[in-house]
């Protein structure tokens, strides 16, 4: 592939940060794509090139997964389960989008590994649900993260998932429960890309993996059980696993701004 062709036709927001590289981490041969999506989640799931889709494709197909929408990732069954579980009027609405979702093998059943990636301490935000919208969405939202929150308090005591605070790791919880729940096993990554240095005009960058554990530990604390980062949650007998992987990957020359 031409880089600096594939540049060209990046909006900006995608031409640097998180976005671009998880566009970069899921460019290339399939097999070698397989490869480094079943090392982020090692040793609990594996991703096999000819039986497993993810989303973004690459630079070529950089469209993200909805888990309410894309096939290849749920059942048409699950996919309208967990819509009607988010949404009351789902005509103009979305169901969230994944930085990275990859169907995966995991414990000998088809699984689901979802990415939430970043690449400056600023992304990591304790904001609120953004008001406006449909009141009916926006209700149900409210009751269907109530209920995730609910149900992970029996398995684990501790968790304080909420609209009003910490909405991004509210429904990236919820959502991985409410997949598991459907007995679809899950793994949830949180990845920081480490050493973005084109992203200081926006936050610091990360510069470690020991730091970017520490920041996204420290950010969900209260409404997050500390525990869940390293030990399986049993939803039923299906396995939600939430792991924290950092990784470097530079921009190559041809596509530095």
């Amino acid at each position: 592939m031409n880089l600096s062709g594939a540049t060209a036709e990046l909006r900006p927001r995608e031409r640097r940060g998180s976005r671009l590289r998880c566009l970069l981490l899921t460019s290339g041969v399939r097999q070698e794509v397989a490869v480094r999506l079943t090392a982020l989640a090692a040793p609990w799931a594996v991703v096999d090139p000819d039986l497993h889709q993810w989303l973004p494709n690459g630079l070529e197909d950089r469209a993200e997964a909805k888990l309410g929408e894309t096939p290849g990732l749920l059942s048409q069954e699950h996919r309208k389960v967990v819509t009607d579980w988010w949404l009351t009027v789902p005509d103009r609405a979305n169901t969230p989008n994944w930085d990275i979702a990859s169907a995966a093998t995991i414990d000998g059943s088809k699984g689901l590994i979802l990415v939430e990636a970043k690449a400056h301490v600023a992304e990591i935000k304790d904001d609120r649900k953004a008001q406006g919208g449909n009141a009916e969405n926006q209700e149900r939202i409210g009751r269907a993260i109530g209920a995730a929150s609910k149900a992970l308090n029996e398995v684990r005591p501790g968790w304080a998932l909420s609209l009003d605070s910490h909405y991004q790791l509210a429904n990236r919880f919820a959502w991985s429960w409410k997949i598991a729940s459907l007995g679809v096993p899950v793994v949830l990554l949180y990845l920081g890309f480490l050493n973005a240095h084109e992203m200081r005009d926006q936050g610091a960058p990360l510069s470690d993996g020991q730091e970017w554990e520490r920041l996204v530990k420290q950010h969900a604390a209260g409404t997050v059980p500390e525990a869940a980062w390293t030990d399986a949650l049993m939803i039923g007998s299906t396995p939600l696993r939430a792991l924290i992987r950092s990784i470097r990957l530079d921009i190559p020359i041809g596509m530095r701004r």
